[in-house]
């Protein structure tokens, strides 16, 4: 019942963002999204003793609120200067001052600004793009439906293991997730060439579906592979009957960059 309860208050909040919300609204929006998630997996590698210095993680989920002030023409030298100029402060920081901070905490710290910061930010990329409104339900389709038929799948006759690492998945479940996404994403792509003018190959866009969705798959199955080396159930509980934000969106990390990709391929 929590689940769900918290899923009738996100839902609306996610639409309302990404269908009426102007670039800056979803820039902000996804911007707290990665704050959230730089602060929840900063916090499970310190579990670990692991120290991440957590001000450049902040400074670059900050940065996504502002991907769009500075014009276009800038826009990639400053998203490429993010990762250079993270690892030149991190080495800084290490080199003149007498912290805890080590080379494994400027991995963890750089492996978060990649995984979390520049993944996300493709969401905000994507939303921008031409006819981006429609686009970027692609994401959404291949995570959270995946999310909905695996369960669905894995509780009625889910009876083979599919890792440790989550011993709760089943193969019949990760299966049955991808198939039901896929053809939501079929669906989908049908309306939005017969109402939306739209010209999509339904056979590409059916193997766009199910990469998508295997993808967001392994970006669930590696946010639970952090959760278990850090000896935590979830990341927070800041969503109840979800657990943390990371927990929430750790699919849609993966399949965003991967869309895009896709996308720009296709059109």
């Amino acid at each position: 019942m929590k689940r769900v309860l918290s899923s009738a208050v996100l839902l609306p909040l996610v639409l309302i963002v990404f269908i009426l919300g102007n670039k800056y609204v979803v820039d902000i929006f996804i911007g707290i999204v990665a704050l959230r998630c730089v602060y929840e997996l900063f916090h499970a590698f310190e579990q670990k003793d692991h120290h991440p210095v957590k001000w450049i993680g902040y400074l670059a989920a900050i940065a996504i609120m502002f991907i769009h002030v500075i014009p276009k023409k800038y826009a990639l030298i400053t998203v490429a200067a993010i990762i250079p100029t993270s690892i030149l402060l991190l080495f800084i920081l290490v080199l003149t001052k007498k912290t805890k901070t080590n080379v494994i905490d400027i991995a963890i710290t750089f492996f978060g600004v990649c995984y979390i910061v520049l993944f996300l930010m493709f969401m905000s990329i994507i939303r921008d793009m031409e006819n981006g409104k429609f686009l970027i339900w692609y994401v959404f389709i291949a995570s959270w439906l995946t999310d909905v038929f695996a369960y669905l799948t894995g509780k009625a006759i889910g009876k083979h293991h599919f890792t440790d690492i989550s011993p709760n998945k089943t193969i019949e479940g990760c299966v049955g997730g991808t198939l039901g996404a896929t053809i939501c994403i079929i669906i989908y792509t049908v309306i939005l060439n017969h109402f939306a003018g739209f010209n999509l190959n339904i056979a590409l866009m059916t193997v766009v579906g199910i990469l998508l969705s295997l993808v967001g798959q392994i970006g669930d199955l590696s946010a639970s592979a952090i959760k278990r080396y850090a000896g935590i159930k979830d990341y927070s509980d800041l969503i109840p009957g979800h657990g943390g934000m990371v927990d929430r969106v750790d699919s849609v990390i993966f399949i965003a960059p991967f869309t895009y990709l896709f996308f720009i391929l296709i059109f």
